[in-house]
């Protein structure tokens, strides 16, 4: 059975209560000015003034041009910055003046409104070059994640500026938004995001495909029985995503996609709850409330996440997400995470910036010392969680077919004094070669980018036969450990019987320590094992130490027996935020039939 039963809303349901309830919806139409005198007030006059400033620069600049070679672009050269680029420039500027118009009510933004929702309209496709690589065929459009959002962002435009806009505007936003997603979503079968078999893997696209075009639906669609056929199709491919959760409530897509994708999740069960009167609810059961939990159980320090996967270093769970699964589910200490409201990205996300806030101080958040996804494999460990800067060890297992994968299982970070000394890349540049054939020649996405072993040269290999065998997980108070089979993970010219890795935080010293032990077994002779450290600080080998320095902190790397040494420079590696230099530790073993690498690893002044 299912975790999130929502396939039992079937239309037959849907219509009925879509057809017994008032129309609602969770924000006031501008014409409102109480609610939203009510919100500039919340939001404050320092606020409201910086949005209509903004409002006004963007108004006076010239759209931005989407000439057809510019959507070539990545079908030429494989790079997608140079057309995404002003196309989110548009929706963005969209968005802030559709907001102070909304604030202000005056009328002075209305005309830029026009010209820019009319300039999206005449886009020849609203889905991605990335998405869709040929220019578009008008009577065949593609629903991604790009066209979604972009029909969510106009009808909640629609919505909320009503007739103050010229009527022929909201007729064009109405036959675009079926043209190009109602129909193709209620009369086609070729969308992998939506049928979910053995074959095709559901990830975030799921959830913010579904609540793009569904939560259009919601605002644009009058006729019930449509509107609950495409909301029940909905609430089918979102049990789906549901399912991608393992049962503790974790994503192997990490906390950056859980909040693309568990947001949008949110958007459109705020929609069809505050639309049906709450008579459908995707937000009921504990697992939901476990899912709104991930961040929370993934927190390295303060505003430092675990970014396995293609996950931003960087990642700050969005504040208005934090806010609303804080309320609505009754999880106060999600507001802790918060950092400062961001007011960038397009119309859905702007507008709940406004509304979904808390106005009262969050509650102490001290997390876990020990954390343990048991689908993923996945363990946080915390030397002291009431300090910020004390010793953490986030590890995983897993396997090599994972959502936004990369070649990691059996990868770990060390994070101290609020930064990750051992760390994870993360995410890097997307382009159409990293998601193509050569993407695990990348080095961020190879097994080289990451702290696994490299028994006899080998990296490891891509699949779902790619994994972790979990031979032993725990903490008894002194030591919280994982043991992991890694065999699997490579390839038959490893020539493995055996390759465990012990990854474990050990509780005795003044701050502790963090062990790490690969124990190999080559099956037809001698072989040479190697255990890499990645670092985006500075290793200064001594004596018998290596000393990994960064900005605040320092780790100490001693070892047992004899080993070869040596440390790589790796220039400019192709991140999300730009070209980074980082360094790889490597302790080399053998030749040897079977051996051993153990590591230990202590916070150090030094």
């Amino acid at each position: 059975m299912p975790r999130v039963r929502l396939s039992r809303y079937n239309p037959v349901y849907i219509e009925q209560v879509l057809r017994t309830v008032p129309a609602r919806f969770p924000f006031p139409p501008s014409e409102d000015r109480r609610r939203w005198g009510e919100v500039a007030e919340s939001v404050g006059k320092e606020e409201v003034e910086r949005i209509l400033a903004e409002a006004e620069e963007v108004a006076s600049e010239p759209i931005p041009p989407l000439p057809a070679t510019l959507f070539l672009d990545f079908k030429r050269t494989g790079r997608r910055e140079g057309y995404e680029r002003p196309r989110g420039r548009r929706r963005n500027n969209l968005a802030i003046m559709v907001l102070a118009e909304c604030l202000e009510f005056r009328g002075r933004f209305l005309d830029p409104i026009l010209d820019l929702a009319w300039a999206i309209c005449e886009e020849s496709s609203w889905a991605l070059p990335a998405h869709q690589v040929e220019l578009a065929e008008v009577d065949r459009p593609v629903v991604d994640l790009g066209a979604a959002m972009t029909a969510l962002e106009l009808a909640e435009m629609d919505y909320l500026l009503g007739e103050r806009l010229e009527p022929s505007l909201r007729r064009r936003i109405r036959y675009e938004v079926e043209r190009r997603c109602i129909v193709p979503y209620l009369s086609r079968h070729d969308f992998w995001w939506l049928h979910n078999t053995e074959s095709r893997t559901v990830n975030n696209w799921n959830a913010v495909c579904n609540g793009g075009v569904a939560g259009a639906a919601v605002y644009l669609e009058e006729d019930a029985s449509r509107l609950a056929e495409v909301l029940a199709k909905a609430l089918r491919s979102l049990e789906d995503y549901m399912e991608t959760f393992d049962e503790d409530g974790g994503s192997s897509e990490g906390p950056g996609y859980w909040a693309y994708g568990f947001g949008y999740y949110a958007v459109l069960a705020d929609l069809v709850e505050t639309r049906t009167n709450g008579r459908v609810n995707l937000l009921e059961g504990d697992f939901v409330r476990e899912v709104a939990k991930f961040p929370l159980k993934v927190v390295l320090s303060p505003g430092a996440f675990v970014n396995f996967s293609d996950c931003d270093r960087n990642f700050n769970p969005p504040a208005p997400l934090l806010a609303y699964l804080s309320s609505r589910l009754d999880v106060p200490e999600l507001v802790a995470l918060s950092g400062p409201m961001d007011y960038r990205g397009g119309l859905t996300w702007r507008l709940r910036s406004l509304f979904w806030r808390s106005d009262c101080p969050p509650p102490p958040f001290v997390p876990s010392h020990h954390d343990f996804f048991r689908g993923l494999q996945w363990m946080l460990a915390r030397y002291d969680p009431s300090d910020p800067d004390a010793l953490v060890l986030a590890a995983k297992g897993g396997h090599n077919a994972e959502m936004h994968n990369q070649n990691d299982v059996g990868s770990f970070i060390v994070h101290f004094r609020g930064e990750s000394l051992i760390a994870d890349p993360g995410r890097g540049r997307y382009t159409r070669d990293y998601f193509g054939p050569k993407r695990y020649e990348h080095f961020v996405n190879s097994s080289r980018g990451h702290s696994v072993p490299v028994p006899n040269g080998c990296e490891q290999r891509t699949g779902r036969e790619a994994a972790a065998e979990l031979l032993d997980q725990g903490a008894d108070g002194l030591t919280d450990r994982m043991v992991l089979e890694l065999k699997a993970a490579y390839p038959p010219e490893a020539d493995l019987a055996s390759l465990r890795r012990t990854l474990a935080l050990h509780r005795e010293g003044p701050a502790g320590w963090v062990e790490v032990t690969d124990e190999v077994r080559f099956s037809s002779g001698p072989g040479t094992l190697e255990s890499p450290l990645i670092t985006f600080g500075s290793a200064e080998v001594k004596k018998d130490t290596v000393i990994i320095r960064g900005k605040k902190g320092a780790l100490k790397v001693s070892w047992e027996g004899a080993f070869d040494l040596r440390v790589e420079r790796i220039k400019g590696v192709d991140l999300a935020e730009g070209p980074t230099d980082l360094e790889r530790i490597v302790f080399r073993r053998g030749p040897t039939s079977e051996g051993r690498i153990r590591l230990k690893i202590e916070p150090t002044s030094t």
